[in-house]
């Protein structure tokens, strides 16, 4: 669409509008000699003098410079006509209304003058004041804004409310590159592909273009590229009616800055945390890497040493079943890493399913300790179970994973001979279980990590990659309850797990 006929519309209603003041003008003029024509058989000439020029002065509050000169020439003049004497002519006889018409005249013209002067620089002084707040309230929000799509928002809403135009924002894909066209038109469906070329153009070379600019200026908009101090963010498309002018040209680019530099610090926040979720992968990449490596080396090793031993050569009998309980051992090992690597990939992944049913707590604890009797034999465990202890609702599987991890924790921290408790009750609609030891404990940067993936204790003579406590965590956490560890006051560690779990009777009556 062409716009010049609009343009020619708008210099048309200009004109109209200065007209309309000149005639204006002419007419209050008009009326004001009316007004003080009673005054023209007196010697009140002169208080008709001040009578128009204060009529002067009130039409320079609102007016131009030109319809000021016209009133100021014509109340000289029909006061003269009018009011000094003789009436009726343009002939001044006294000398002392010569220069009073004289004086009147310059007063007049210059009051008209400096009236509107002093009324263009308050508008102008208005002007900047409404710029600067404007620029302060796009700053204000701009700053409040989290996210690209908040920014832009905000962008569009102030551009609409300060330059009555539909701003179209293309960004970049984040490798200083604008998206493909189609992807561009989704999101701006009425950008034609030539509007998108131009844009292209203009984010590459840093360079506004289209209507009202030397470059393709036979587009029907004008592109702007946004501008930052590390990367450019993308470009802006508008539909101007008429080119940005004078003070409204450094209005006009000021916004762009304030809007480039918040969508940069996007960008480059962006960035950052990619550069920081890279590095913290490669870091884990590393862990488990090394962790894993250590970790099968030893059960493997173990298991190729005692078969080769087994295969090359006559054993007694002890020997062959020593052999047995190692290749045995390191089997049990290798796979409880595979079973912590596979749980944490099914917590990760959130394909986690929690199978509840109603158990006996006690055929859980007779199932972990029997697994686990070899690590337990150096240490004296001591089970606390109330005798009417209820069934409880919980997933047996995930629960055995959990109840063993943190016994075998204890048995790899504890020192020998000392006690492990391992205390469950049913209050309060909640299973409790607390598992208590002697060892070390934990330093308060422990306490605060010892649930994340790959965290072991510095200095920790315990293998493992560091995930049964956070493999723990998860399993609590499917079953909506909570897992804490604290220090014991007198050395040691305890873990305390607390899981809803209903009585039968209350779960059948709900």
């Amino acid at each position: 669409m062409n716009d010049t006929p609009k343009i020619k519309q708008i210099s048309f209603m200009t004109f109209i509008s200065k007209a309309n003041h000149y005639v204006l003008s002419i007419i209050v003029i008009g009326f004001t000699v009316l007004f003080c024509f009673p005054l023209s058989g007196s010697q009140g000439y002169h208080l008709v003098s001040f009578i128009l020029l204060f009529v002067v002065s009130v039409l320079a509050t609102f007016m131009s410079i030109g319809p000021i000169l016209l009133a100021s020439a014509l109340s000289s003049l029909v006061w003269n006509f009018f009011f000094i004497p003789p009436h009726y002519t343009l002939h001044i006889e006294s000398t002392e209304d010569i220069l009073m018409f004289g004086m009147f005249f310059t007063i007049a013209l210059v009051n008209g003058v400096l009236t509107t002067r002093v009324r263009k620089q308050e508008r102008l002084a208005r002007s900047r004041e409404e710029r600067a707040n404007a620029l302060f309230q796009l700053t204000k929000e701009l700053s409040k804004a989290s996210g690209t799509s908040e920014i832009l928002h905000v962008a569009t809403q102030e551009i609409k409310k300060h330059f009555a135009v539909d701003p179209s924002f293309i960004l970049q894909d984040g490798n200083n590159h604008l998206p493909a066209f189609d992807q561009v038109q989704k999101e701006a469906d009425l950008l034609s592909r030539d509007d998108f070329l131009m844009a292209k153009w203009v984010f590459e070379y840093s360079q506004k273009a289209g209507k009202f600019t030397n470059t393709l200026s036979s587009h029907e908009n004008t592109c702007y590229p946004l501008k930052g101090s590390r990367l450019n963010p993308g470009v802006l498309m508008v539909k101007h009616t008429r080119p940005p002018a004078g003070d409204k040209i450094i209005f006009w680019n000021t916004f762009l800055t304030q809007i480039s530099n918040s969508l940069e610090r996007e960008f480059l926040e962006e960035l950052a945390k990619k550069a920081r979720f890279l590095d913290e992968s490669d870091r884990l990449y590393k862990t488990l890497f090394n962790s894993i490596s250590h970790e099968l080396r030893i059960p493997v090793s173990t298991i190729i040493g005692a078969s080769d031993t087994l295969l090359n050569g006559d054993h007694s009998e002890n020997t062959r079943s020593a052999l047995y309980n190692e290749i045995l051992s390191a089997s049990v090992r290798l796979n409880r890493l595979i079973e912590n690597l596979l749980n944490m990939s099914r917590l990760e992944s959130g394909r986690l399913s929690v199978r509840l049913d109603w158990y006996d707590i006690h055929d859980l604890v007779n199932k972990v300790t029997e697994d686990l009797k070899d690590e337990i034999k150096p240490f004296t465990l001591v089970v606390e179970v109330p005798e009417d202890m209820p069934l409880v609702w919980i997933d047996f599987g995930l629960m055995e994973q959990v109840l063993y991890n943190l016994l075998y924790n204890a048995c790899q921290h504890a020192p020998a001979t000392s006690d492990i408790s391992l205390n469950i009750c049913h209050r309060n609609s909640e299973l409790i279980i607390e598992i208590l030891d002697r060892g070390p404990g934990f330093s308060e940067e422990a306490l605060r990590n010892v649930f994340k993936k790959f965290f072991r204790v510095e200095n920790s003579k315990a293998g493992g990659l560091g995930l049964g406590l956070s493999i723990v965590k998860g399993f609590i956490e499917a079953h909506k309850g909570s897992v804490s560890v604290e220090n014991r006051k007198d050395r040691g560690a305890k873990f305390t797990i607390r899981i809803p779990s209903e009585l039968v009777n209350e779960k059948i009556a709900t």
